[in-house]
């Protein structure tokens, strides 16, 4: 998605930064590891493939993107590419891949409301800052641009795939993880989502949902030490 193209957000223990082109190199190297394209479930790509699939999720209205770096150490006003998210300082990325619910019901019926669902992942690369706790505060900063942004991001979404529909609406935000991946799954679990069913799905994954109605950003900010600032990413 284009929304988040100069937008940076920076909570006390993290800076989130729009997937730029100087990112590639650095996730390239990260995606090398077998253990990291396990627990994403990714094959490994060239760096030109890599380069591809950074301009994909810049460009594509189904895909939103942060890569996640460790903040500044002095307060901004705004953030400056290849400067605060220098390659030291990053350490992760969190997605949300948005697609049309196929389970529902209406969405054979006329050209009402498209209703979608929006999938999270998180990923924290650099080895030395995981276990940290920082997931949390991560899922927590993603939810709540999310919602932030709803309203232009369901625009831009809908005008590249309208699907014969007048408008397209989020349902909910899910999650799909290995059954085996406990942590991640209480990660979840603590910012709200909830587990569909206590079994696995064929592929050994569990799904978890989170809700989207009038009162989740009141939710979301209830749950923050702190709301996000809003900065200007500067290229």
């Amino acid at each position: 998605m284009k929304i988040n193209e100069h937008t940076a957000l920076l909570t006390p223990r993290i800076l989130l930064v729009p997937y730029a082109s100087h990112h590639v190199p650095t996730y390239h190297n990260w995606m090398q590891d077998p253990d990291l394209q396990a627990a994403t479930a990714s094959e490994p790509l060239s760096l030109r493939e890599e380069y591809a699939m950074q301009e994909s999720w810049r460009m594509d209205a189904d895909k939103l993107t942060f890569i996640v770096c460790t903040p500044p150490l002095t307060e901004r006003e705004n953030i400056t590419a290849e400067q605060e998210d220098a390659p030291q300082n990053m350490i992760g990325d969190v997605n949300l891949f948005v697609n049309p619910d196929t389970d529902d019901e209406g969405a054979e019926d006329g050209e009402g409301e498209q209703t979608l669902i929006g999938e999270i992942e998180i990923m924290i690369a650099d080895r030395t800052q995981q276990g940290k706790g920082m997931g949390c505060e991560i899922l927590l900063a993603f939810m709540w641009y999310i919602l932030q942004t709803y309203t232009l991001s369901m625009k831009e979404y809908h005008s590249s795939h309208p699907n014969g529909k007048k408008s397209s609406n989020l349902k909910y935000l899910r999650a799909k993880i290995d059954k085996d991946n406990v942590r991640s799954t209480k990660l979840f679990e603590g910012v709200g989502f909830s587990k569909v069913s206590e079994t696995p799905n064929y592929f050994g994954e569990m799904e978890l949902r989170w809700t989207i109605c009038a009162d989740s950003l009141k939710d979301i900010e209830t749950r923050m030490d702190a709301i996000p600032k809003v900065l200007a990413f500067q290229s």
